[in-house]
Order: C-alpha cells, then sequence, then structure tokens
C-alpha cells in the first residue's frame, strides 16, 4: 500500500523530514490497545510499542499516539517490531474529557477530515446528544456530518431531518438504512483516496453495520440492540483503522454513553452560530443570555425565531465548560501548593535554622 492511499501527503511528509532521522520510517497508527500499537507502513503492519523516552516526556495521555495519528518509528533488525520514537503535527483530533479526571484529554481519532455523527432513529434517539457530538466536531478541525440511520424505523423521517436542520443548519443530514442500502451511496461519496472518515456515535446506532456496507465485506462485528430500551453493546472494543478497498480511510469508534466536552469555547459558537450571531446585538458584551436586560438571544426565542430548547442546551453545555473550567483551576491550584512545599521542604533541608 501507498503512503497516500493512507493520508500521506506533503505536509506530513516535511514533519517527519524535519526529524533528519535516517534511520526512521513513517506509519500510522490503525490500532491502539493498551499502550500496544498496530501501525500501518508502506511496506505492511507492524506491531510497535511507545519509546520510553516518549512515555515518559508526555504531560499526559493526549501526548501519547493515537489511532489516526502520523508516526515516526525504528524497526529491530532482530524480531521486525517497531518502536514509535515521535508523533508528527496532529492536523485535527477528536478529543473528549478523560473518564473520572477533569484535567485530561483523551484523543478519540487524530487526522481526521469528516466526522460522520452517526445516531439511530429508533428508542435511543437524541437531537441533544447529536448536538453534543457536534459541538465536540466542531472544536476537533473535521468538517461534521449527521448519520441519522435505521430510517426505517421513524414514520415521520421528513420532520426528524427537519428538526435536526434547524439545529444544524449547515451540517449535512443524511437518512441511511442498512437493510434496504438508502442513504450509503451518499456516504460512500465521502471516501476518496487519502480522505479520513471517522464514526462517532453511542452504542448500537449501527456504526460497524455502515462500515461494513460501505466496504462491502462484513469485517466489523455487529450485534443487535436491546430491544427494551433501544441501546446496543459495545461491539467494538476499540479504535481501528480501515484503508478501504476504493480509496479513502475509515476509522471505527467504540459507542461512548457520555461524551463530555474538552474545551468546547470556540466550539459552542461554532456549533451555535446563531445564537453567536444573535449575541452581538446584546445590550451588554458579557451577556450570558440568563436574566440580563436587553438580551437579543432570549428576545429571539420570545418572538419564536430561536427554538426555547436550543438556547437550553447551549446554557447546559455552557454551564458544563464553566464548571469544567473551575475544576481544572482548582486542581492546578492544589498542585502549585504541592509544588511550593516540596520546594520550601527542600530549602529548608539545604539550610537548616541554628
Amino acid at each position: 500500500m501507498k503512503l497516500g492511499d493512507l493520508g500521506w501527503d506533503d505536509s506530513f511528509s516535511a514533519a517527519f523530514d524535519a526529524l533528519e532521522d535516517p534511520g526512521l520510517i513513517p506509519a500510522r497508527v490503525g490500532i491502539e490497545h493498551n499502550h500496544f500499537y498496530r501501525v500501518l507502513t508502506a511496506d505492511g503492519e507492524l506491531m510497535a510499542q511507545s519509546a520510553g523516552r516518549l512515555r515518559h516526556q508526555a504531560a499526559g495521555q493526549d501526548e501519547l499516539p493515537a489511532v489516526g495519528d502520523w508516526v515516526a518509528v525504528t524497526v529491530s533488525d532482530h524480531d521486525g517490531k517497531a518502536t514509535i520514537r515521535a508523533i508528527l503535527p496532529r492536523r485535527s483530533s477528536f478529543s473528549r474529557k478523560a473518564s473520572g479526571d477533569p484535567t485530561a484529554r483523551q484523543v478519540v481519532a487524530a487526522n481526521i477530515d469528516i466526522v460522520l455523527v452517526v445516531a439511530g432513529l429508533d428508542g435511543d434517539y437524541s437531537p441533544r446528544r447529536i448536538e453534543r457530538y457536534l459541538v465536540a466536531a466542531a472544536d476537533s478541525g473535521a468538517r461534521p456530518a449527521v448519520v441519522l440511520n435505521k430510517a426505517d424505523l421513524e414514520e415521520n423521517l421528513a420532520v426528524r431531518v427537519a428538526e435536526l436542520r434547524n439545529t444544524a443548519p449547515d451540517v449535512p443530514i443524511h437518512p441511511t438504512c442498512c437493510k434496504t442500502g438508502q442513504g450509503l451511496a451518499d456516504l460512500a461519496r465521502y471516501l476518496e483516496p487519502g480522505r479520513t472518515l471517522a464514526l462517532l456515535g453511542s452504542s448500537g446506532v449501527g456504526k460497524s453495520t455502515i462500515i461494513n456496507r460501505l466496504l462491502g465485506e462484513s469485517r466489523q462485528k455487529t450485534q443487535a440492540v436491546r430491544s427494551a430500551d433501544s441501546r446496543g453493546r459495545h461491539t467494538t472494543i476499540h479504535r481501528e483503522l480501515i484503508a478501504a478497498p476504493g480509496g479513502g480511510i475509515i476509522i471505527d469508534t467504540p459507542g461512548m454513553r457520555e461524551l463530555q466536552l474538552w474545551d468546547s469555547d470556540r466550539a459552542l459558537e461554532e456549533a451555535f452560530a446563531e445564537i453567536d450571531a444573535l449575541a452581538a446585538e446584546c445590550r451588554f458584551r458579557d451577556c450570558r443570555h440568563r436574566q440580563e436586560p436587553g438580551c437579543a438571544v432570549r428576545g429571539a426565542v420570545n418572538a419564536g425565531r430561536l427554538p426555547a430548547i436550543r438556547l437550553t442546551h447551549y446554557l447546559r453545555l455552557e454551564d458544563e465548560r464553566a464548571h469544567l473550567d473551575r475544576r481544572r483551576g482548582e486542581l492546578a491550584r492544589l498542585e502549585e501548593k504541592k509544588r511550593t512545599k516540596v520546594i520550601h521542604r527542600a530549602v529548608r533541608k539545604l539550610h537548616p535554622s541554628s
């Protein structure tokens, strides 16, 4: 396989050449599992591990290799295994807050061109969840599109599509049905040589089934959703990069029960562009669109020009962002306090009082 088929281009080549090490070869991370990797090179697949120096220098999980990353590796003459020595600068990355740690960022997939946000039109359908994914997609640097899968289960499909267009007027929306093939040709058009697609969404929305249809083979395992609540089981247990036979790259991801946003400042403005535009007309520049007088956003809601649920969800995400910022600040202050105590203790040992 040629590197270009995996998304390699002049910008990645320039970043690789800047390393100035003839012992390195470029590779793209295809699978990551417990710090073991499968990487794809021009000569085939290799098993790899991160170099100890790379792990020790990483300030957080987000500075370790992720699926989709372009990396520089050395290959052992002894066993043919690779060692990841460096990560090339990411062009884009879809991230979320790591579970249980408000200061940790987890990169779900890197160097994505198109994010396909997949939602199932069954009992687990949630427009608010789609909005949350679109905020994260806006923060990623990739172009988003929404896939409304299981279209055969929705009697009022046109209404659902219209509702979502009000939520995301500039985002392409694709109703699909893997049973009948509806809409799959539209998704296949995203697959161009060198272009990377990432499918994201909750468990059971049909991401793996869509990938199998796009590939023309049963590559990814699938399971039926629970009939009681339309929630799926985690069929995909790790992120995986797949090169499509006809060109293009697909990244499959495990279903996420809840997407906790990482950094949504500018992303919120992009995902809620109509609210951002209305905010420019508010009386106060720092208007929070809650109880302030002269709020153009609330005025638009009262006039019926902006759905009230749209503002409600925007404020909820804004509260989440503010809480996350406060929590990070508290943890940063605690870390600084610990660091100061260590320094003072060391100074006292060097200069004990007489």
